[in-house]
């Protein structure tokens, strides 16, 4: 199994009038048959991250502001990261959607310590501004769910829908 990265140049829908879920959904959709376009034998996987807590959406922040503010409404309370995911074939006419979701719980913190941590990472390509894989614990109490979905795309949930909608891309060459 070969894969390769390519960037999707689409747009992005924002949160306005989507429930977390839907959007991304439609979102990693967008994404995977942007790609698929350009790459129509092979199997494609688009995803696409947001954070959500009492249904507002958190996506990227757009600066260091906005950053600090989603951080700051996230502490000492419970989210849900919600990563969806879409798997296209575009030649064989084969697409796979699902989105997975894993409760994250954050620590309490200062407008002291939510600087520090901004400023040890890059919040600014993350949605809900914050970063589980360097995290360390310092802002994450607990995660209910795929650790690897907070991260950006729940593997194992991807190589589940390849098996059975794509077995042949996990195939031995």
């Amino acid at each position: 199994m070969r894969f390769t990265i390519q960037t999707s140049d689409v747009a992005e829908l924002s949160g306005h009038g989507w429930r977390a879920r839907e959007l991304c959904v439609l979102n990693a959709d967008l994404k995977a048959q942007d790609i698929a376009g350009r790459y129509p034998d092979d199997v494609v996987i688009g995803a696409d991250t947001v954070v959500s807590l009492d249904d507002q959406i958190f996506g990227k922040p757009k600066d260091m502001a906005e950053a600090h503010s989603m951080v700051a409404q996230l502490c000492g309370r419970v989210h849900e990261v919600l990563t969806g995911v879409c798997l296209i074939h575009k030649a064989g006419n084969r697409v796979c959607r699902f989105a997975e979701s894993t409760r994250v719980k954050f620590r309490l913190a200062s407008e002291v310590d939510i600087d520090g941590y901004l400023q040890s990472i890059d919040p600014l390509d993350k949605a809900g501004a914050y970063a589980a894989q360097e995290d360390e614990g310092r802002i994450i109490e607990q995660v209910e769910g795929l650790l690897s979905n907070v991260i950006g795309l729940p593997v194992e949930r991807v190589v589940e829908a390849l098996r059975l909608h794509f077995p042949e891309t996990l195939e031995a060459p």
